[in-house]
């Protein structure tokens, strides 16, 4: 068995070499439909919703991994030859002030206007009142992971990294939201 992982994982990392962009957009994706897909079935939902998954992996492919590659490659520019302990912090501030913020609320006009296909008048106003308690949530959360993905994690991997620690957010997210629902019923 570990050979197989062994060879799977060399072949993924040819593939980050040969066609970076590629790569972390595809795993980017399948990482966001799989977390959508346990958190559902955590949820309790009987019947997978295919279509919202789908939706899901498409934010992902097309928005989540090319972000990540784009944003670490300008990373390494503004900070180039620059190491050391205050570089990353620099680095995640930087990423926290900028790309979190738009991040955040890119995604929950997705979220709202293509996963659940409510009238823009709606997710506006759902934004206007949840947006700053999801962006202060996830500063309390995300800077630690961002510390570890600049401090320990190689460039071609930090999009690997994210992807993962973001799949395990969303569903922890949707188990939150669940049992918030939960105690209000």
């Amino acid at each position: 068995m570990s050979e197989i992982v062994t060879v799977a994982w060399q072949r993924y990392l040819h593939q980050l070499q040969t066609h970076p962009l590629r790569t972390k957009a595809i795993t980017s994706g399948v990482l966001a439909g799989c977390s959508d897909a346990i958190a559902q079935k955590i949820s309790g939902i009987k019947r997978l919703q295919l279509r919202r998954m789908l939706l899901i992996m498409l934010y992902g492919f097309v928005y989540a991994g090319p972000f990540g590659h784009f944003l670490h490659k300008l990373m390494e520019k503004i900070f180039k030859g620059k190491k050391g302990k205050e570089t990353v912090a620099k680095k995640v501030l930087l990423e926290q002030l900028t790309a979190s913020p738009w991040n955040n609320m890119f995604f929950m006009t997705y979220y709202g206007l293509v996963v659940e296909g409510r009238p823009f008048s709606l997710v506006r106003t759902k934004i206007r009142n949840d947006y700053p308690s999801v962006q202060l949530t996830s500063w309390k959360f995300w800077p630690i992971v961002g510390w570890i993905n600049y401090q320990y994690m190689p460039l071609q991997l930090r999009v690997l990294f994210h992807s993962l620690v973001a799949s395990c957010w969303a569903v922890f997210l949707n188990l939150k939201a669940r049992s918030v629902a939960v105690k209000k019923a």
